[in-house]
């Protein structure tokens, strides 16, 4: 594996880097202070729009996408180092349009979209213009085995009519939320795999209902957010279905093996910011007549963390080539070691700089408390650790035995 990239990419990290310092950055605290101050907390701060039409404007848009005709064409290794310096912020991504759950939304549409759903759907969020959400969990039962989704979605004439509940739809209480994608059981007595179906619902479809936003350790991440969702006799035309009847299992594995490595990237981004934050609290705070740099246990903190970060930015690399190389598919492997290690890199990371900043690392004052979350929330998102180590631990017993 050879991870030099090429003098494209070495310009887009250069530059992708100076703005994240020179307008990204210094525009945390403007975004959050209006989000927190205003009558309406799910108001977009007017920075935001700013920042994105600044990034568009300076051809810095869209990066994620590996499709030439919608974006920048760069394969996962290339767009690696882009997603981690994205990532030193919890505003970041978005600012590029390469957020979440907007990326994997428009790459199912890329890849499965009918030209009818594209031009109404795809068009708008390749532009930024609007939001989407992603509705595959549900509460009433483990959403970490797909197949266990409920919620029907069932032919009527020339309509497809949905029932269920669903919830951590990420982006829907956002404003600018215009279409789910939502999945749902269509044929109960196929093939375990095959019962499933995706569907493009318009959030103003009567009988949607935004139950509520979800809050993640009692922070309700608006403007953009979780919600609860209820279906209630939904209808929609039957040119919404995405693929076919039966293939819904196959779209969320084609949608979740970049979505997972993405926010793999990311967060060694986070992790890195994290540790560097961590030296420069620890070179200027004095405890107990020394620096906080001069204690042993602190130095190994550092050293620690160092490693752990390039271990992981290796091993995400590692998958993105493999990606690359051979598909989505044959690189489950490493995607899944991926999703189980930089997860648990990052918080462990970030919660060492929590540590030294003291009662600063767990207030608003610093981006460590919403970085702490995030790399949390994700050893539980897009598939629990625990599902990745059985499937990886699967996949070894079964080579050895083959062996």
């Amino acid at each position: 594996m050879n991870f030099v990239h090429s003098a494209k990419v070495e310009d887009l990290k250069a530059r992708v880097s100076a703005f994240m310092e020179a307008h990204v950055i210094p525009a945390e605290a403007d975004y959050h202070r209006f989000v927190d101050s205003g009558k309406d907390r799910w108001a977009i701060p007017p920075v935001m729009e700013e920042l994105k039409a600044r990034a568009r404007a300076e051809g810095l848009w869209n990066l994620w996408c590996p499709y030439p005709e919608h974006g920048a064409g760069l394969n996962n290794c290339d767009y690696a180092p882009l997603a981690e310096i994205m990532g030193r912020s919890i505003i970041g991504p978005e600012v590029f349009n390469c957020n979440a759950p907007d990326t994997g939304n428009m790459e199912v549409l890329i890849k499965y979209g009918t030209e009818a759903q594209k031009a109404k759907w795809l068009t708008p969020l390749l532009a930024g213009e609007i939001r989407s959400a992603f509705c595959m969990t549900e509460p009433a039962v483990a959403s970490s085995d797909a197949t266990n989704v409920e919620a029907s979605i069932l032919r009527d004439g020339d309509h497809y009519v949905i029932n269920g509940r669903k919830w951590w739809a990420t982006g829907a209480p956002d404003p600018r939320c215009r279409i789910l994608i939502v999945m749902g059981k269509s044929d109960p007595a196929a093939e375990r795999h095959r019962q499933q179906s995706m569907i493009l619902v318009p959030f103003d479809t009567p009988g949607v209902t935004l139950v509520r936003p979800l809050n993640v350790f009692g922070a309700d991440d608006a403007p953009h957010g979780h919600a609860e969702i209820l279906f209630d006799n939904v209808r929609v035309p039957a040119e919404n279905l995405l693929l076919g009847e039966g293939r819904g299992f196959e779209i969320a594995q084609g949608r979740l093996g970049p979505g997972r490595i993405h926010h793999c990237m990311r967060l060694i981004g986070a992790a890195q910011r994290a540790l560097e934050l961590m030296c420069d609290r620890v070179s200027a705070r004095r405890a107990f007549g020394k620096p906080l740099a001069d204690q042993g246990v602190v130095r190994q903190q550092i050293a620690l963390s160092l490693c752990e970060i390039e271990q992981a930015r290796l091993l995400a690399l590692a998958a993105a080539d493999k990606m690359d190389r051979l598909g989505n598919k044959d690189a489950r492997d490493l995607i899944g070691m991926a999703k189980v290690v930089i997860p648990q890199m990052a918080q462990t990371v970030i919660d060492r700089a929590i540590q030294v900043h003291g009662a600063a690392g767990v207030s608003q004052d610093t981006f460590l408390a919403a970085a702490f979350a995030y790399a949390r929330t994700i050893r539980i998102a897009d598939g629990p650790d625990e599902v990745h180590q059985d499937a990886l631990a699967r996949q070894m017993l079964k080579a050895r035995a083959a062996a």
